[in-house]
């Protein structure tokens, strides 16, 4: 990953590595944390974590803040997990530089 961030291209575009806190106050993205997996993208949803409601409100936050179509963005891995993998479908180098601009601006 790039300056250690949570980002890997993929020939489909690129896996973004999460750890969602669901049932939070408020949806937002927060920044970067590490732990034993390595370095994650921590979002907060408001939304429970049944039938797939935290899962759809990632997709709709992670949309809005990046300026991408909901239908290009998926759970690759961990749907039931707090530790995701979101697939982003596209141009891999491209997005990859636009997540990376977006994450450092966080800090």
């Amino acid at each position: 990953m790039p300056g250690d961030l949570p980002v890997r291209r993929t020939p489909d575009g690129v896996l973004v590595a999460l750890k969602v806190t669901p049932k939070s106050g408020a949806n937002r993205i927060e920044g970067l944390v590490s732990d034993g997996e390595g370095t994650r993208l921590r979002l907060r949803v408001t939304a429970a974590p049944e039938k797939g409601k935290a899962n759809e409100a990632v997709i709709k936050l992670v949309a809005k803040a990046w300026g991408l179509p909901k239908s290009s963005l998926s759970i690759a891995s961990g749907e039931t997990a707090p530790l995701k993998m979101l697939l982003v479908r596209g141009d891999s180098a491209a997005l990859e530089a636009d997540i990376a601009t977006y994450i450092r601006a966080l800090s």
